[in-house]
């Protein structure tokens, strides 16, 4: 009887062949993320007959329905999720797949995060039995260059290149050299990026300065102005500029000069003005004759 359902190998074959339809043809991510999940939720659940057609290891159909996984999340836009996602069932870091540590390295490379995989990386290399896998070097090489150098982490490289008994010596000879070529035009691109802060902060001041010395400028002009039209309206007589606004509001606000009812107290209020006028210029209130 064929495997069907059954919770085991064979379900989760199932699944990963359905998730990977779902990823390639259909394009439905969230619909594949679903499946690879629970394709790697019936590996847990127990051991079950391996009667996978394809697959006859379900260290692998997990492994494949993790990959599967990955790539429906990042086709998400869902790339943070990625590293939980995939601990979830692995647990630790050190128990990762090679193809499943190269895919993260890659991913969070690719979106400018590298530092996600400095630690998970670092748990992997460090593993005794990890050491003993044929894709260790190469994967050694893929944190290298993705993870450590665009990190600026050159001192943890050498130290990882050199405490290294995996590698050969000519291996190790060119991973330093590398090193080298990478701290090189880490140390031009800060100098760059330095002189770069220098100059854009130079006119930055340039700037500053020019806008100062014109503000300054429309101050002392609007000092002078003010200090103008101040010893101006100090020259008025007070008595004349208060009696002349008295009447203004007067006839304005307080008069209609249409209404006949109005003559009577417009001609009383010239009257006042004329000797409120007299009383301003008499010859008591003159300023005296210098020779």
């Amino acid at each position: 009887d064929p495997p069907g359902w059954s919770p085991g190998p064979a379900q989760a074959a199932a699944l990963l062949e359905e998730a990977a339809d779902l990823l390639v043809l259909h394009r439905d991510f969230a619909a594949a993320v679903e499946r690879c999940q629970a394709g790697c939720d019936s590996l847990g659940a127990g051991p079950g007959p391996e009667r996978c057609l394809f697959i006859t290891s379900s260290a692998e159909v997990k492994c494949s329905l993790c990959v599967v996984g990955i790539q429906a999340l990042a086709e998400m836009n869902r790339w943070r999720e990625v590293l939980s996602w995939v601990l979830q069932y692995y647990h630790v870091p050190e128990h990762l797949p090679p193809k499943v540590l190269e895919l993260c390295i890659l991913l969070y490379s690719k979106v400018g995060e590298p530092q996600v995989m400095l630690e998970v990386g670092s748990s992997w290399l460090g593993d005794q039995t990890n050491k003993s896998l044929p894709e260790y070097c190469s994967l050694l090489e893929l944190y290298l260059a993705h993870v450590l150098l665009p990190l600026g982490r050159f001192e943890g490289a050498e130290e990882l290149i050199r405490g290294s008994d995996v590698l050969h010596s000519e291996q190790q000879l060119a991973l330093l050299g590398t090193i080298r070529e990478s701290r090189c035009q880490w140390a031009q691109q800060e100098e760059m990026r330095s002189a770069a802060e220098e100059q854009q902060g130079a006119e930055a001041e340039t700037v500053l300065g020019a806008l100062s010395q014109k503000l300054l400028t429309m101050l002392t002009l609007l000092r002078r102005a003010l200090r103008s039209m101040s010893s101006h309206f100090y020259l008025l007589p007070y008595k004349k500029m208060l009696l002349a606004t008295f009447l203004l509001y007067l006839v304005v606000v307080r008069l209609d000069p249409a209404s006949p009812t109005s003559l009577p107290f417009i001609y009383k209020l010239v009257q006042l003005f004329r000797q409120a006028w007299a009383a301003v210029l008499s010859p008591s209130h003159r300023p005296p004759i210098r020779d």
